[in-house]
Order: C-alpha cells, then structure tokens, then sequence
C-alpha cells in the first residue's frame, strides 16, 4: 500500500490507516493530539511549522507518584493560595511551534494560568490552580500532547546542575580523527615512491575513510540536524551551508577512494569539524565566563534589613542572608528568601511569582514565599533558607513584567545571516558551474572552499560578545542592566525624563524642621513606627532623624502611593503625607512637607529642605547638549525656582504629578520620542515600565523594581552620560565588527572562487574569523570603557 507522512508528527503511515478531517495520522496518539489542537483554536501550530509535532507515548500510569502529596510538593516552585508554579524539562523542545503551542496551554486547560518557555534549557514554567489541574493531570497533559516531561525527583534535589560534556567529546574524536588522518596522509601529500607504502596506500586511504564516518555521523551531527530544522522550517540558517560542505566533502571522498582517484579530502573533512568544534568550543566557555561575570551576587545591588539579637537594625547585602536570620520587610518590599512570619501582619502579594494581584494574608507561624512583595506595614520574618540566586533572577525576568521592548538589532543580525546564506549558497552554485566548465578538477575544492569561508558565524558572534562584556563592565561600575537588550535601546534613547525626590535629591543631607503642635511620647512613638514601614524617601529621612521608640505591632497600616501612610494602633489613627491627604492648612503651599494628623486633628508638619546630588548642575549641562530633559516630580513646585537657578538653561518641569500622571506623560513623549525615565524605583513604576528604558536609582535602602530595566548606584549618576555614551559607542562596534566580518569573508571567498583556497586552509581560517571577531569586540569594548 502507498504511504504518506503523518500530517502530526511527519512519520510515514499508510494513507488509508487514520483519515480524520480529510488528513492522514500514523497512529490513534497523533490523530488524538490533532483533535484536541483543532478543537481548542490551536490549529495554527500546523502553519508554523509542517509535521513538528511527536508521536505522544501511552502514560497513562507514568505520573502516579504524582498523587503522592509529599513528592508533588518537592516539585513545585510555589504553592499557595490554590495557586502552584511548577518547572518542567521537555527534551522535545525544538523549534518556534513547541513555544508557541506550550505558551497557549492555558487555551486547552482553563486552570493554567500563564506558561514561559526557556527555549535553550527545553523548560517550561507554568502557573496553574490546583483546584482545576493538579501537578499529575498537567503532567498528563503536556505528554498527551506530544511534550512529555521529563521529571526526575533526583534531579530536583541537586544542588548543581548536570554539566553538558558532548560538545568535549565530539571535539575529542574530531581532533583524534584528524590527527591520525593526517598521519595517514602523508605518503600522499609528498608522493612518497617507497615500495611498502605504495602496497599499503590503499590500506591507509579506507583507515581514513574508517576515521571519517564517526566525525561525520557523531562529531558533525548538530550541524546536519540544525540544518535539516531550517530547512524543513523554511529558513536558510548559518549551518546549511556547514552541512552541506561536509557532506560533499564526505560523499567526493568516499567516491574518490571507491574509484581509485585519489585519496580523497578526508584530512579536509575531519579539519574542517575539528576546528568547527573547535570555535564552538570556545564560544561556549566565553559565554560560560560572561554568565559568571553576571552572576547574580555583583548584579543586583538589593539590600536588606537584618535585625539583630538586641533588634538593632543592620543593612547588609541581600547575598548574605542565611538561614535563621531575623529579616525587616517594609511596605513594597519583596521578600528575599522563602521564610516564616514572626510578627506582624503581612499581606504579601505574589503577582511578582504567579501574576495574581490580589494579595494573602498571613499571620505569625505562616509561611511565606520568596518573590512575594509585603504590602502594609512593616513585618518580620525569619529566613528558612539562603537566597536563591537563580529564583530571584527569574523574578526579574518573568513575562508578567516584560513588555514588547524587541529587539531590532537582533533582527537585523537575523536577517542579515540569513541573506547572507543564500548570497553564499548563490556564489557556491555558479563558481562550482563556471569551473565545471573551465577545470573540473577544481570545481569540486571551489565548492567546498565557497561553502566554508563564507560561513557568518562571525555576524551572528559580534552583537552578544560586544554586549554582553558592555554589561559585565557596567555591572563593575555600579550600573547594573537587566539583559543585553537594554543597551540596544539606551542607545537609541533622546529624551530623559528625572523624577525629583529621592533621584536629583539625597535624604542623606536633607534638612528637616518640625512646625506646628509637640508630639507627646505616645504620638511620637506611632510616628516613628508608621514610618518603620515606608520606603518614600521622605520617610526614611524623617525616621533616621526622630528618636527611638519601642518596636510595636500595628494594628493596621496602608501607604497610597504619592500621597501618604496611614495607620492604627490600639485605637489611634495616625496619617502622614501631603496636605490633602492629611486635612492639614494650606493645601496651597509650595514647601516639601509631611503633614501629621493624629487621630483626625492636624497637628503639624515636618518641613524638608531637599539637599541636591552633587554634581547634579554639570550633570544635565552635560546631557543638555544631546538629550531633551524633563523634570517630572510628584512634589508642589515648592522647589522650581531652586532648579531653575541651578541650571542655565531651561527645561520643562512638571509637579504635583501622580503616578498614574508620570505614565501618561512618558506615553505622549513615546509618540516622538524615544524616553528614558529614571527615578527611585517606587511612585515611578509605571512610568519605569512604561519608557522605553527605566532606571531605578539606588541609595541605601534597594527596593527591589521589576518594572525598572536598569538599577544604577546612586553615586554613580553623574556618570550617566558616559554609560549612554558607551550604550551608543557599543552599537558602533557592532556594525564595524559586521563591516570587519564582510570583508574577511570577500577576501576568502576571492581566493575561493579562483580555487586558490584549499579546504582545509578555509577551515582552518574560518573559526579564526570568529575568534578574531570576539577578540576585537572585547578589546574594543574595553578600550571605550577606560576612562568610566
């Protein structure tokens, strides 16, 4: 009987065995799989790429040991509140449709909420509600169709990963193939006439021959396989034109050997993947460097506060919190570590980890989760285990708070890699036919040459290498980036927009009055603990300043953002804030205050006279000459006709403005502009997250900020020009690395088309055009970094 392939999976099957909607299926696992696709809108995965699918395995009795509440529970990453977030490894994880069908699993099961796929480490992360799904049916799920995790409980209680040692070993083969066909070569390469090794010649030619075939089927595989996925997707990647070379290379060989030709170009074949490998290798181990360079102890500047025995408070580095600590979680503060509440009442909300706003309340004795983020008043917590690292970093780049910031020179490296393959394929095609012609002796070394020189490798190496050593040398100067794609977009950056209190202004020297009625020790001491909880910077400013008072539990406690806190203890109601907010006299006035209004009578106002950065005039002369600037203040004006004598030129400045004010205004300016928004991490977060790249400023209080791109020390802002400066610089060297690489790659492919280019010379040269791009970009890089 005639077969055909499977419309799911690709696999051949009889035409007439499974027919369901005018479509052929090799097996009832596939045609099941379809079924649920097209039933539940998802049929799309079919466009994306033809056959992609995998035949789904019977499992049905697989995930048993998941109803084992004790084993399910290792396996979560979170767990709370009927909300659960669990890590799957997917082997089958491949191509663009796996991400796109596994990010719209929630379309086939209501009770998943959201799904994040990690292409490269084939893992999915999902967040679900264990009262629709449980772990064992979401893991049923995936297998039924056709992505079957892998779950290893052993796997889950390491401490270190697996390390992945297939790239040394197919480059060990690879060199030890190569050598000895070399050695092999010899008598061929020099015409030797001695008799032995005229009778042995052909002994020696299938020795290479032998050596070959597990370069070629082991070593030189992933070459093939990622050039088969291309093509079947449609798409010319960079290793089409890798495999094709080392399959003619093989093929011409076999037939030069077979027919007693020649010897073939095995020494060419086995040099080609050895230095292949060889280039990959140290790719690899660059990375490896520029991922510990980014680790996540000297990448996020997070403080936290640690209470000691005798409850003094310490800030210390959020790294080094270790099990049994005693940690102060203030008012939108996130919790470091996985812990249990000690005292106070926390309402914690996890929207960091699962996407749900809505917050948890928990009492003493409960415990709580890293990730989650305390909003009220102040609690305490003791830590149950040392700070995750990885966990926290995935916070930072949870899709809940990524916004559709692409990347346009990662398409641009895209597109021009893939042009660039088929002008290779193009250039290959004709120089092979015009020698067919000419010599055909040649053509055959012409065709690999062309197919080997030219391979873009190196226009695919010199974005991430460049940016990724911008960002370690950032990170070393106290301005730490979330990703490599910040610095696309901070060199596009022409219009920056400061919020004023806490990022042109320090606490550190603020002067402080106080006017109005005295505050007895009952009111002062539920001053000084409301502000305990808040992280404004005004707060901070005034509890470092007011006396110490015991450490109380309120009763209640309630911070709305730009205008003040409210609280309660043992009947007594104490608000602090602005002027509205607090009832107090003279809405009107322009002066920086915190009003105080005790059990519903105004009693009086802390005045602030704010203390600027230093440096903060050269700094905006400096930026004023490139960038528009904006002031952009939740503040009265109380302070313009300070900054307008400061600097001696003007700018637009807007006060009184709203958090809610702050993103509409960067919205407008987004339709002209590219806008960079910098503010201290807490009434901007909106804007933060709106602007095309938000920087938190960082004093000695470091509130955690998803919704920001980039933390920058404090003392390190006058620098800002010098970092946008280098975001600029960066992307030239990118572009001059492109130019670099082309002309490298006209060069070989000059001596290529004339057959002047041996194979195994072009081999040689192109992981050196790669090393040397690497090289330069970091050189480069450091070069224009010098004088930060």
């Amino acid at each position: 009987m005639d077969t055909t392939n499977c419309y799911h999976c690709g696999d051949p099957c009889e035409k007439e065995h499974l027919v369901f909607d005018d479509k052929n299926f090799c097996c009832n696992g596939c045609k099941t799989v379809y079924e649920i696709f097209s039933t539940n809108n998802l049929a799309y995965y079919y466009e994306i790429q033809e056959s992609a699918g995998a035949t789904p395995k019977a499992t049905t009795n697989k995930f048993n040991f998941l109803d084992n509440e004790e084993i399910a529970t290792k396996l979560l990453e979170f767990n709370e509140e009927g909300v659960q977030v669990a890590q799957f490894l997917i082997p089958h994880i491949h191509c663009s449709s796996c991400i796109w069908v596994l990010e719209n699993l929630n379309k086939l099961n209501s009770g998943i909420t959201t799904a994040q796929v990690d292409f490269p480490k084939k893992k999915v992360r999902i967040t679900f509600k264990s009262n629709q799904i449980t772990l064992k049916e979401l893991a049923l799920l995936l297998a039924r169709i056709g992505y079957e995790p892998n779950i290893s409980l052993e796997d889950y209680q390491k401490k270190t990963d697996k390390k992945d040692h297939s790239l040394l070993y197919k480059l060990g083969l690879a060199g030890f193939a190569f050598g000895n066909v070399m050695l092999l070569s010899f008598p061929e390469y020099f015409e030797v006439g001695e008799f032995w090794l005229e009778q042995y010649k052909h002994t020696f030619r299938w020795l290479m021959f032998a050596f070959s075939i597990p370069v070629v089927l082991y070593a030189a595989k992933d070459y093939f396989i990622s050039a088969y996925k291309g093509i079947r997707s449609k798409l010319l990647n960079i290793d089409v034109p890798i495999a094709l070379g080392i399959l003619v290379l093989f093929l011409r060989s076999t037939v030069d050997i077979i027919m007693d030709w020649g010897s073939g170009f095995f020494d060419s074949l086995t040099g080609l993947v050895f230095f292949l490998l060889l280039g990959r290798y140290f790719q690899q181990k660059t990375y490896a460097y520029l991922s510990f360079e980014r680790d996540y102890k000297s990448y996020f500047p997070i403080a936290v506060t640690r209470l000691s025995a005798s409850d003094q408070e310490e800030n210390i580095e959020i790294h080094q919190v270790k099990k049994g600590d005693r940690l102060l979680i203030r008012n939108e503060e996130i919790l470091p570590v996985d812990a249990i509440l000690i005292k106070g009442k926390a309402q914690i909300d996890y929207s960091f980890v699962t996407g749900e706003s809505e917050a948890v309340l928990k009492q003493s004795g409960d415990r709580l989760f890293a990730g989650g983020k305390q909003i009220g008043a102040v609690i305490e917590i003791e830590a149950t285990k040392s700070v995750s690292q990885s966990y926290l970093t995935q916070l930072w780049s949870n899709a809940v708070f990524n916004t559709n910031k692409a990347s346009n020179f990662q398409t641009l490296t895209d597109a021009i890699g893939k042009r660039f393959t088929l002008a290779v394929l193009t250039i290959a095609t004709l120089a092979t036919a015009f020698w067919l012609w000419q010599d055909p002796t040649k053509a055959l070394n012409v065709f690999t040459a062309v197919l080997i020189i030219a391979c873009p490798c190196a226009i695919a190496l010199a974005a991430p290498f460049t940016l990724g050593n911008l960002i370690r040398i950032f990170g070393k100067k106290g301005f730490y980036l979330k990703d490599t794609n910040t610095i696309e977009r901070l060199a596009k950056i022409d219009t920056l927009v400061f919020d004023k209190t806490g990022t042109l202004t320090t606490h550190k020297e603020t002067e402080i009055t106080y006017h109005g009625m005295p505050l007895n020790d009952e009111e002062a001491a539920l001053l000084k603990n409301t502000l305990r909880g808040s992280n404004h910077p005004l707060s901070r400013s005034l509890y470092d300043l007011l006396a110490t008072y015991d450490i109380k539990t309120l009763d209640s406690f309630r911070e709305d953002t730009g205008k003040g806190v409210t609280a309660t203890y043992n009947n007594n109601t104490i608000k602090l804030g602005s002027a509205s907010y607090t009832d107090g006299r003279n809405p009107e006035s322009s002066e920086t205050a915190v009003h105080i209004n005790y059990n519903a009578r105004h009693k009086g106002k802390y005045l602030f006279k704010n203390a600027y950065r230093k440096g903060i005039e050269k700094l905006f002369t400096s930026l004023h000459s490139k960038y528009k600037l904006v002031i952009l203040s939740g503040d009265n004006d109380g302070e313009r006709e300070i900054l307008e004598k400061k600097f001696p030129f003007k700018l637009p400045m807007f006060f009184n403005q709203k958090p809610q004010d702050k993103l509409r205004y960067i919205e407008q300016c987004q339709k002209s502009a590219h806008v960079l928004m910098i503010g201290d991490g807490l009434n901007d977060a909106g804007a933060l997250a709106q602007s095309d790249v938000g920087i938190a400023i960082s004093d000695d209080i470091n509130v955690f900020s998803p919704a920001c791109d980039a933390i920058l020390s404090a003392e390190k802002l006058n620098a800002l020009p010098s970092f946008l400066g280098l975001s600029k610089k960066s992307i030239q060297i990118i572009k001059l690395s492109f130019v670099l690489s082309l002309c490298y790659n006209l060069i070989g492919l000059s001596f290529a088309v004339t057959g002047r280019l041996e194979p195994v010379i072009a081999a040689i040269l192109m992981p050196l055009s790669s090393i040397s791009i690497v090289v330069f970009t970091t050189v480069a890089t450091n070069f224009i970094s010098r004088k930060l």
